[in-house]
Formats: C-alpha cells, sequence, structure tokens
C-alpha cells in the first residue's frame, strides 16, 4: 500500500529492504532481523512500484558492527538485484 500511495505523488520510491526485516529488541536489547526475508520482500516491492532498492550490505554479516541480523551478505547482492531488475521490467509493461 504505502508504495502505490507514495508512487501516486509522482516521486520514485526506494524501497529499504534490510531496515524491513529488522525486529527491534529482539536480540538481548539490540535489534535483532530476519535476514532470510529480504529476497521476498525485495520482490514483492518491486512488483507493487519501487523505483530503486537501499540495503546494508557486508562481506561477513555476523562480523558486521551493527545489524549484523539484518545486512545483506555480500556476495548474494548480485542475483537479488538481477531478480529485482526482471520484475521491475515486467511490472513496468503493466503499472509504467
Amino acid at each position: 500500500r504505502a508504495v502505490a500511495v507514495m508512487r501516486s505523488l509522482g516521486y520514485p520510491v526506494v524501497y529499504d529492504a534490510t531496515h524491513s526485516v529488522q525486529l527491534p529488541g529482539a536480540a538481548q536489547g539490540a535489534s535483532g532481523g530476519q535476514r532470510e526475508f529480504i529476497p521476498t520482500l525485495v520482490r514483492a516491492a518491486v512488483a507493487a512500484g519501487a523505483d530503486g532498492l537501499f540495503m546494508e550490505v557486508h562481506p561477513d554479516p555476523p562480523k558486521a558492527l551493527s545489524d549484523k541480523d539484518t545486512v545483506w551478505p555480500l556476495e548474494e547482492v548480485p542475483w537479488v538485484l538481477e531478480m529485482a531488475l526482471e520484475i521491475h521490467r515486467t511490472a513496468r509493461r503493466w503499472f509504467p
């Protein structure tokens, strides 16, 4: 719903994939998260009309100094972006 509402204002919409899976307070008083849902939410956001993606990435997420439960592995960025681009191209044929 939010992506469609923001698009209706006439500006590009950037979806924050990594913070969308954050679970505040889930890790002993710090933010936890479920990074495994990032690809699913990226697909949904791009299909809904998101124009761009924001993702925090790290070469070794468990060693990240912050947001270690939500940063996306750097080596897995290419396939997520390729998937998102393919969905974007298809969605724009139907909803420019």
